[in-house]
């Protein structure tokens, strides 16, 4: 398979080379004379030191600056006036969804920075760096933000020359796997190699020719910015940066109103208790430095514990208190326990009380709405006047360049401003340069990967699957079908299974029911040779992991019995610390015994049946959802219908009342409406009878308005939810409905599934049920007999 990929990628290779010798003979007249070029890339790529280059001038600052904003340079080099923009380069261990939205706009822009439009994309790769299936994800998704054409104006421009050393940049291409070829072929096949601290002019002069050869086959066409598009985002930006001169308007006079009721004895405190909250990596730690003049590089570490440091600012004695911090975007019920309790003991550990709490919030990332969820779930376990001492302290402001931190509110939509709202728009920003404390979390690998090697003078080989998601709906055969591949790729089987859970997140019943569906798959017999290995262990700090273990939720306990109380706990910030390794070996070792020695080899074909099985239920249930959904859509239109019928009935009941009472009392004793009182009372019974004619009036109106609509926005909750009632419905009647829902098609999706004698799908109930389905192979349409 890889002998196929390198072959093929050879040949395109060698075409392309053939292409060029017959352009080079028409050519001569396609020099530009103005080349526009636009460098796209991860930051820290060598974007700025490449314009550098291609201008051969320092127009640009490179080193430990960063590019915080698109620049545009120009410089007239060997007769020709070249335009070079360099922008800011995008975050190798962030998604698309991850960014904040005010840098994709921008990202859109940058081709307009040089008009009217770039001959070439120059997208730079260093050399010294893999690419990734995230590299390439990461690359896919900030070209789809300029549109498909942007590849035909796209090379690939490579740094770092020299550490090519003796291979050719074609070998480098094929050593480095699928996803860089993938790269190279979208650009199809156009890439050149600078060595940058060479400066040699050939090398320019060598990408100016390639850039001539392709206008020459975009037939003279560059990248044009749409107009359209151009003028909704520049729009927008106006927009935002006059609700942003509002926001700091106001900011700033609340800060001036403050001041006037603040005695002028009081303003410098004496002493000013704080507390640092917020999810890991917005760089808390580096706050709690800035703020107390600590220069010191920190180690890397994460805080696992709750800790209060002192020092002066000024006359002001601090106190300040740095506190784990929880996933971003994970709400306050998927955080540990001992997280949760560490961030409830923080106000302790400033006595008598902290004067204010500061949450950080990274200003160089996305905050939407799932992220201000957990935001809320975690500060309110402080309770709900903690608002009121809250302070937002927006972090890395380094890469929000010559926008404001305004800006940067205004323009990530209403989740941000909510959140900056409900401090009451009390925030600050802080320059992080320099002390960039950010620990990637890399996304999990997509593929199974195999490594070998030799640990304590035993020869290792380690398979590393995809993780699977939480939420079973994300689950697809193909995830699962690569998660089991994973067996095939040690034939002779397996010592170990080593299940990992990570101790910075909590292990609740959500994740025991996708761990137990996906180890249904494998042979039963996965349990005698499975280990839970425990990741993260700097976050258990002083506790141990027992501790941890009956302190967690009793799903994790069942897991560790499953196992056969087998488990072991990794630290991987200390991955020099050999011991943990050799205890792990020896757990092993004691399990492989306790086996005889026997490997866990399981029947594949078995496996894959099982897959197939479950995505049939899956399938199954689905149908048998969307057909229960509209039974109740039915059911319930013929309730309404009925109940509209009997309203209508009932007020033509009325009127026929009225009429008959007004002809009786026409020919009645006339004299008996002198008697006092009467007449009133009858001008009352009139007026009900006219009060309830309307009300009725107006039930049926809502009633044709809801049978008109009511196909939209139902929910489905249960069986007996098919026979609804016209009585009101609490929300927790709606929960209970919803889960016993669940619990019926739980049930019609565990039932057994075979084939008849045609070929058929068949689903197998017991004898009691009354049901008998059928299901052909083409199509999932019941033959359902139900007994009366």
């Amino acid at each position: 398979m890889i002998h196929f990929v390198k072959s093929s990628f050879s040949i395109s290779l060698l075409l392309v080379q053939k292409h060029v010798l017959c352009l080079s003979v028409e050519r001569e007249s396609i020099t530009l004379s103005e080349v526009r070029l636009v460098l796209i890339g991860e930051r820290w790529a060598g974007k700025s030191s490449s314009g550098n280059t291609i201008l051969r001038n320092d127009r640009f600052e490179c080193g430990r600056t960063r590019t915080a904003q698109s620049e545009m340079r120009h410089e007239v080099v060997e007769g020709r006036e070249l335009i070079v923009v360099d922008v800011p380069g995008w975050s190798s261990s962030l998604s698309l969804s991850e960014i904040p939205e005010g840098d994709k706009q921008r990202f859109k822009l940058n081709a307009s920075k040089c008009p009217p439009g770039p001959n070439t994309f120059l997208l730079v790769i260093p050399i010294d760096t893999a690419v990734s299936a995230m590299t390439k994800k990461t690359v896919e998704e900030h070209m789809k933000l300029l549109g498909e054409r942007v590849w035909k104006h796209t090379m690939v421009l490579f740094t770092c020359g020299n550490y090519l050393g003796g291979k050719t940049i074609e070998q480098h291409i094929e050593s480095e796997g699928e996803s860089l070829m993938w790269l190279i072929e979208r650009c199809k096949n156009r890439y050149h190699v600078f060595e940058n601290k060479d400066k040699s002019l050939s090398q320019v002069t060598r990408l100016l020719e390639k850039v001539d050869e392709m206008v020459w086959q975009n037939k003279g066409r560059f990248y044009e910015v749409d107009e359209q598009t151009l003028n909704i985002i520049e729009k927008k930006h106006r927009e935002v940066a006059e609700r942003a001169k509002q926001r700091e308007r106001r900011s700033e006079e609340q800060r001036q109103q403050m001041k006037a009721l603040i005695a002028e004895e009081m303003k410098t405190i004496p002493k000013l208790r704080m507390v640092l909250l917020g999810s890991r990596g917005v760089g808390k730690t580096s706050v709690g430095n800035t703020i107390l003049g600590i220069k010191e590089q920190e180690d890397g570490k994460r805080t696992a514990h709750s800790v209060g440091r002192q020092g002066f600012v000024g006359e002001t004695e601090i106190t300040l208190v740095d506190t784990p911090g929880w996933w971003k975007g994970f709400p306050e019920c998927d955080t540990p326990e001992a997280i949760k309790e560490e961030v409830i003991r923080s106000p302790f550990l400033c006595l008598p009380g902290p004067q204010v709490f500061l949450l950080v919030i990274d200003a160089d990332a996305s905050f939407n709405g799932k992220h201000l969820d957990a935001v809320k779930s975690h500060m309110e376990l402080l309770g709900e006047e903690v608002w009121r001492h809250t302070i937002a302290v927006f972090t890395r402001g380094d890469w929000l360049g010559t926008h404001t931190i305004e800006e940067y509110i205004e323009g990530e939509g209403e989740a941000l401003q909510s959140l900056v709202e409900q401090c009451g728009n009390r925030y600050h920003v802080i320059d992080n340069k320099n002390t960039d404390d950010e620990v990637c979390a890399k996304n999990p690998n997509e593929f199974c990967q195999v490594e070998q090697g030799e640990v304590d003078a035993r020869a290792v080989t380690v398979v590393d699957t995809p993780g699977w998601w939480k939420d079973p709906s994300k689950s697809t055969e193909e995830m699962d079908k690569e998660i089991v591949r994973g067996l095939t790729l040690s034939p002779s089987g397996f010592h170990a299974v080593l299940l990992v859970v990570p101790l910075d997140l909590t292990f609740r019943e959500a994740q025991r029911a996708a761990l137990e569906e996906h180890m249904k798959l494998l042979d039963v017999s996965v349990w005698k040779h499975t280990m839970v290995l425990f990741t993260y262990g700097d976050k258990l700090a002083d506790q141990s992991i027992e501790e941890h273990i009956e302190s967690e939720h009793e799903a994790l306990r069942w897991l560790i019995d499953k196992c056969e109380n087998r488990y072991h706990v990794v630290n991987n910030l200390k991955k020099s610390d050999m011991s943990q390794v050799t205890q792990l070996f020896e757990k092993v070792e004691e399990m492989v015994a306790g086996n005889s020695r026997q490997l866990f080899c399981p029947e594949m074909n078995e496996i894959y049946l099982n897959i197939d099985d479950k995505f049939k239920r899956m399938q199954l249930k689905n149908v048998l959802k969307q057909r229960l959904a509209e039974e109740y859509k039915r059911r319930e239109l013929e309730m309404m219908t009925s109940f509209k019928k009997t309203l209508l009935e009932l007020q033509a009941q009325i009127g026929d009342s009225a009429t008959g009472t007004k002809s009786k009392s026409l020919i009645g004793d006339r004299t008996k409406l002198k008697v006092k009182g009467i007449g009133q009372k009858k001008k009352d019974g009139k007026d009900k009878e006219e009060s309830i004619n309307s009300k009725i009036s107006q039930e049926i109106e809502r009633l044709n308005n809801d049978i008109k609509n009511k196909s939209s926005d139902l929910r489905l909750s249960s069986l007996d939810y098919l026979f609804p009632t016209f009585k009101g419905e609490s929300t927790t009647d709606r929960k209970t409905s919803s889960s016993q829902f669940e619990d019926v098609l739980g049930w019609l999706a565990s039932v057994e599934i075979g084939t008849n004698e045609e070929n058929q799908l068949t689903l197998n109930f017991s004898q009691t049920s009354g049901y008998r389905s059928v299901v052909p192979h083409n199509g999932l349409e019941f033959d359902t007999d139900e007994y009366p």
